[in-house]
């Protein structure tokens, strides 16, 4: 499916994106980096660079936090699948791949958080 919308993606694709909802949204996201802004918005963001979208990222992470604390759980449903979108768009603008992200993840899983943290040059 990417092949035929966006051939340049095909280094994107991998087979969880059958069935990652993260891994098709990160697909389509990417794919709209040679959309018309005009008529997509998310091009339209993407045109935009990193620091609109990592400003946006952080809008939409407040509104999530909010969303929590108000106990609000349809809103806070809404508002993490508002945040989960800005993230890859954040990802895609920066080159980064979903692929490079669950890489950090396994290589934190053998470890214990506390352990994970304190490895860190913070």
């Amino acid at each position: 499916m990417i092949q035929a919308i966006a051939p340049e993606l095909s280094k994107f694709q991998t087979a969880a994106m059958t069935t990652h909802p993260i891994d098709r949204l990160f697909a389509r996201i990417a794919s709209r980096k040679a959309a018309d802004p005009n008529i997509s918005y998310t091009a339209k963001l993407l045109g935009k660079g990193r620091l609109k979208c990592a400003k946006k990222l952080g809008e939409e992470a407040i509104e999530t936090c909010l969303a929590a604390v108000a106990q609000d759980k349809t809103a806070l449903a809404n508002e993490s699948a508002d945040l989960l979108y800005h993230l890859l768009v954040l990802w895609a603008v920066c080159d980064l791949t979903p692929q490079e992200v669950y890489a950090a993840l396994a290589a934190r899983e053998a470890r214990s958080g506390l352990e994970e943290k304190a490895a860190r040059k913070d």
